[in-house]
């Protein structure tokens, strides 16, 4: 009987490490001052995570736009902040994309990780349920 108990427990971790893939990422981007990055293409769901963090609380800033790659159009305007922090936004538009990041007195970190659809609607927004 515990043979039987354990065989099922481990065909069960198997069947679910095998099946819960995780994000893959796709690209990552660090700096400070103003950048526009390589081109990256992206499926929907992606989600871009950003961090930032600086030396004058004050002073610092990050803006970041959506840019598509081939055309140059602006999509728009995907954070902008004043304050150190982090976090993420979800986009459910596939494409070929670059990131025009513009800060001041601060260093950020950028990465665009690619979601399965299950990943995608664990996402809920700040302030949400």
């Amino acid at each position: 009987m515990n043979r039987i108990y354990l065989i099922v427990v481990f065909v069960m971790l198997a069947v679910a490490s095998a099946t819960a893939q995780g994000a893959t990422r796709v690209t990552e981007f660090r700096g400070s001052g103003n950048f526009t990055t390589a081109v990256f293409r992206v499926e929907s769901p992606w989600v871009l995570d950003w961090r930032l963090d600086g030396d004058y609380e004050q002073m610092m800033g990050l803006e970041i736009t959506l840019v598509e790659a081939k055309t140059g159009k602006h999509v728009g305007r995907v954070l902008y902040t004043k304050r150190r922090g982090n976090g993420v936004k979800l986009f459910h538009t596939a494409g070929l994309y670059q990131l025009r990041i513009s800060s001041t007195l601060a260093r950020w970190t950028v990465k665009i990780d690619q979601l399965t659809r299950e990943e995608a609607e664990l996402y809920t927004p700040k302030g949400g349920n």
